[in-house]
């Protein structure tokens, strides 16, 4: 009897790993947009918005979601976005 990866749990688990990295890269953004907010900079309020919004859209990934194998699943990291995988996440 051969031993399987459940897929659908190691997807949940990548999506876990995106959640444990953006949760300070959300943090020190939030930081950013209450000083735009405070110097009343418009565009840099919308620049850190619209980095938020990725980092929240992370978990919803279409290649994450079509990903069949734990290799497909594990190779999945947008650096854009997270930046560099870190090395407990490799």
């Amino acid at each position: 009897m051969a031993i399987g990866v459940n897929i659908a749990k190691a997807k949940n688990l990548q999506k876990d790993r995106f959640r444990q990295v953006r949760t300070p890269l959300l943090e020190a953004l939030d930081v950013d947009y209450q000083k735009a907010d405070e110097a009343a900079n418009a565009s840099e309020k919308t620049a850190v918005a619209t980095k938020k919004q990725a980092l929240r859209d992370v978990t919803a990934n279409a290649t994450l979601d079509a990903a069949s194998t734990a290799a497909e699943v594990r190779a999945v990291w947008d650096t854009s976005v997270l930046g560099d995988r870190p090395a407990e996440h490799t």
